[in-house]
């Protein structure tokens, strides 16, 4: 599946100071599934990585080694991995809460380890009963489990633009615990908006926080459209020069430890925006609506895109194809 640049400005360099080249990253088959309580086969779920794959999305975070008590939809994320087609030369991470989830990636052949930590005392609580302190220090041996197995480690940090059982987040926690990360080791970092609550001048805020003391990190943004401002918060990153964004096929998604969570952006509605604004992503708007399709059928209920259902803006219609008005 070839990406199409015919339709609106898709192709041209960006200007306004955006970046004309940005990543995709899909985490809709872990952070988009987890939640759902209707099981979804293995080989549906390998059949959709391949997909996006073929779509040209190059860094997915496809499963989780959680507990299959804790999140049951994850319980067969070996086998997910073991049936994935790895011929594109595609990044393959998954989320590790810890040393045990950590043996069980290495064994997997991950291309990368995901560590987690919440911003947030309250949530870092309730997602993985322990302090922030105690999720930190827990890594260190997690990074020995990841070097060991020759495999990179990612760090996120959920809760990056507030918590819903504390409020706003301090920008401090947040550059903080990325120099704990960097002190690690670990540099590629991703700025997590669990609940929906970020805003432009909160990513604003916080970009240019990281880029004043951990110059070094590599950041990717991850919204939710909680509160519908998801993809504006994405394009907030693009002014800061960001250019790695993490979505969601169909816009699957929501924290099973939070209150109201909601979906992720949507993965082909930041494909359609990043085409409408010049910006190259190397991915085929159609592929992934494909696929978003697909998912829809198998968790049984509406998706939250938006393209999906309507398209680009220069898909034209038949004038015969709508009723004209009476009068």
């Amino acid at each position: 599946m070839e990406r199409n640049d015919a339709n609106g400005i898709g192709g041209e360099t960006a200007t306004n100071g955006l970046p004309p080249r940005v990543s995709v990253v899909e985490v809709g088959p872990r952070d988009g599934l987890q939640s759902e309580p209707v099981w979804v086969p293995t080989e549906e779920k390998i059949g959709i990585v391949n997909g996006l794959i073929d779509s040209g999305i190059r860094h997915l975070e496809v499963t989780s080694f959680v507990s299959p008590r804790a999140v049951p939809q994850m319980r067969d994320a070996a086998e997910v991995l073991a049936g994935i087609d790895r011929s594109k030369g595609a990044v393959l991470t998954a989320l590790v809460p810890n040393v045990k989830g950590a043996e069980r990636a290495a064994a997997a052949e991950l291309d990368a380890m995901v560590v987690f930590v919440s911003a947030s005392e309250s949530h870092n609580a309730k997602n993985v009963n322990r302090s922030i302190a105690e999720s930190l220090e827990g890594f260190r041996e997690i990074c020995r489990i990841a070097e060991g197995a020759g495999m990179q480690i990612f760090g996120a940090i959920a809760t990056s633009f507030g918590c819903p059982f504390e409020g706003d987040v301090p920008v401090q926690r947040v550059v903080d615990i990325a120099l704990a990360y960097r002190d690690m080791g670990i540099t590629k970092l991703s700025l997590g908006d669990t609940t929906g609550m970020a805003t432009p001048p909160l990513v604003r805020e916080r970009c240019r926080a990281l880029a004043r003391h951990v110059p070094e990190a590599d950041i990717a943004l991850h919204f939710h459209n909680t509160r519908g401002v998801g993809l504006v918060c994405a394009y907030a990153g693009l002014e800061e020069g960001i250019t790695s964004y993490e979505s969601s096929l169909g816009g699957l998604g929501g924290c099973p430890f939070a209150p109201k969570a909601t979906g992720n952006i949507c993965t082909e509605d930041l494909v359609y925006m990043l085409d409408e604004c010049g910006i190259e992503s190397g991915v085929s708007l159609e592929g992934v609506v494909e696929m978003s399709r697909r998912a829809e059928k198998l968790v049984g209920h509406p998706l939250p895109g938006q393209v999906m259902k309507a398209g680009r803006r220069l898909d034209l219609h038949a004038l015969d194809a709508v009723a004209t008005a009476c009068g």
